[in-house]
């Protein structure tokens, strides 16, 4: 049986950091959109979550020699009416290069609702329940970027301009960037009626590193 080390491919002292390195690497190389599949790529996955909560112990009890646990039925969603909501005012980052505006500034979407901007670069949808806040971009068919969906890179990242955001094992975007609102979309979920997000802010400088998969020389 695999321990959670020897999926990631470290040892049992490895500190955080190797762990988060290992743990990005192993996602780019078993991806299924780079060649991987998606059981080993959830393997991965299931491997990082138990080093990162301390439960490795708990995790090779309920594996044993069976291999990965699989992944629970999803319980039924209630009623519609029932679930929380969220309204999602958004608006692409690249814009702001093209009308000079930044995203310290206060009116920000109010310039972007007087600019007559397309829906691919601002507009509105609904998030509801606990779907996070790219699975709604996309049930909205909206393109939004993305690559691991494991918060293993920086590719999805949202800069969360008003509102809050619950995220879910965020060990990539530096706590500096996190104190700014900046937060990974594919694992993050709205725990607020109303947000305001800009969308593909991949694109500032200090996230450049964090692609996946890298971005070239």
């Amino acid at each position: 049986m695999d321990s959670p080390f020897e999926i990631l491919g470290v040892s049992q002292e490895a500190d955080e950091d190797e762990v988060r390195q290992a743990y990005r690497q192993r996602a780019m190389e078993t991806h299924p959109d780079q060649g991987g599949s998606k059981r080993e790529f959830q393997r991965v996955k299931d491997a990082y979550e138990a080093i990162s909560s301390g439960e490795v112990e708990a995790w090779q009890k309920e594996n044993g020699k069976r291999g990965p646990r699989p992944r629970p039925e999803p319980e039924p969603e209630p009623a519609a009416p029932e679930e929380f909501q969220t309204e999602v005012e958004y608006l692409e980052y690249q814009v702001l290069d093209d009308y000079g505006w930044s995203l310290d500034d206060e009116d920000l979407f109010e310039k972007a609702r007087k600019a007559g901007l397309d829906d691919s670069d601002h507009g509105y949808f609904v998030v509801t329940g606990d779907d996070s806040l790219l699975e709604a971009a996309e049930d909205a068919d909206r393109s939004w970027p993305f690559s691991c969906r494991g918060g293993a890179c920086a590719n999805c990242a949202v800069a969360v301009v008003e509102g809050e955001m619950e995220v879910f094992v965020d060990h990539v975007i530096p706590p500096e960037l996190s104190e700014k609102g900046i937060v990974l979309s594919c694992i993050g979920t709205p725990t607020t009626e109303t947000m305001q997000v800009v969308f593909n802010v991949k694109h500032l400088p200090e996230l450049e590193d964090l692609w996946l998969p890298p971005r070239p020389n």
